[in-house]
């Protein structure tokens, strides 16, 4: 019932939200062309605010074929959506200053948000292999791990993405795997048989919640993961070749990282690694001796121009960060969330070889 109330809120913000911004464009795009609204213009305007809500709807009663290309669809124009209102804003200040004839400029809109949005659509079809380099204090021999995160199994990204992954992860050949939260999407109802992909992963997993697996349930979200091999950390410790891997899931209370570290019995003396969905408290987990956090949740802005509003929210935002000795990389994502889009960023599998001190 939570989880409704949840998903009906979310909804109600967006449609609003979606609204205001389908309305400047399509009366944005009319004035360019001259044309005068009318019955067919309304008729657009509604069918294109309540897409994705009734989509979304769809998918969670009645999931097949027709209702995922829907669903894709009406995904892809919320990111086409945002390019078109950003496109129409430049002009606007632009044309405060030179005289740009509207038909010419409508054109030019037209034609730049075609360009981005089919360059964005395949590019996030790729899936990048990113190797990197952290040290990790008290590490006695270099070892290689993979990071994983915000892979978003749902109505566009399902188990053959999964199976993608887990090929693509077993040829690195990794010693440790981290999926770092949201696992799941939430767009479409859970199946097992969806994750069964995970036993084919040659090496132990680790998995902690982010805020798409609060969303969905966590009893729902456990169900469809209780039979993979994969260990989910859920506030504790354990040790793995020699690691103390530690798992705080996602949670809404400000200081609860804080306060699952007071409970934890941390060797200093050994090398150890923090799982953490959200790219913050890292002086937290420096004072307490951790070496290494691994988050995402920020998919690295995803596509232009939101990465600047996830900037202004998150201060780690993509890569490697340090204080204190303490290293932070915040991964930008192995899936996409809302618009299967990507402009500035790649999705990726991240290969980090942790370095000794030797």
């Amino acid at each position: 019932m939570r989880t409704i109330i949840r998903f009906a809120g979310f909804m109600s913000v967006f449609f609003i939200g979606f609204l205001i911004v389908n309305y400047f464009i399509f009366y944005g795009i009319a004035s360019l062309f001259s044309i005068k609204p009318g019955y067919i213009f309304y008729s657009l305007l509604i069918i294109a605010v309540i897409s994705y809500p009734v989509a979304a709807m769809i998918e969670r009663a009645v999931s097949n074929t027709a209702t995922r290309i829907f669903y894709t669809g009406a995904s892809a124009w919320m990111g086409i959506s945002f390019y078109l209102l950003t496109f129409i804003i430049i002009y606007s200040l632009l044309s405060l200053v030179f005289k740009i004839p509207n038909e010419i400029a409508g054109i030019l809109i037209v034609s730049l948000t075609g360009i981005l949005s089919a360059y964005s659509l395949i590019n996030s079809l790729y899936l990048k292999i990113n190797e990197i380099d952290i040290p990790l204090s008290h590490l006695k021999d270099d070892m290689k791990v993979v990071q994983l995160s915000d892979i978003h199994i749902g109505s566009i990204r399902n188990s053959s993405y999964m199976e993608k992954i887990v090929e693509k992860t077993n040829k690195i050949d990794p010693e440790i795997i981290f999926i770092t939260g949201d696992m799941v999407d939430g767009s479409a109802r859970l199946h097992t048989n969806t994750f069964n992909a995970i036993n084919k992963l040659k090496a132990p997993v680790f998995f902690i919640t982010g805020n798409h697996e609060t969303y969905e349930g966590l009893d729902e979200v456990f169900r469809v993961l209780r039979n993979t091999h994969m260990r989910v950390l859920r506030d504790e410790m354990v040790e793995c070749n020699g690691i103390q891997v530690i798992g705080v899931e996602y949670s809404f209370e400000l200081n609860h990282m804080e306060k699952v570290l007071a409970t934890l019995k941390i060797d200093m003396e050994k090398p150890s690694i923090m799982l953490y969905h959200l790219p913050r408290e890292l002086k937290t987990v420096a004072k307490a001796g951790i070496g290494l956090q691994l988050s995402g949740h920020t998919h690295a802005g995803q596509m232009f121009p939101f990465n600047y509003l996830v900037r202004l929210m998150f201060k780690y935002m993509h890569g490697i960060y340090k204080y204190d000795g303490t290293y932070l990389h915040v991964s930008p994502g192995t899936g996409t969330w809302g618009p299967p889009m990507r402009l500035g960023s790649r999705c990726e599998i991240t290969v980090i070889t942790l370095k000794s001190g030797k």
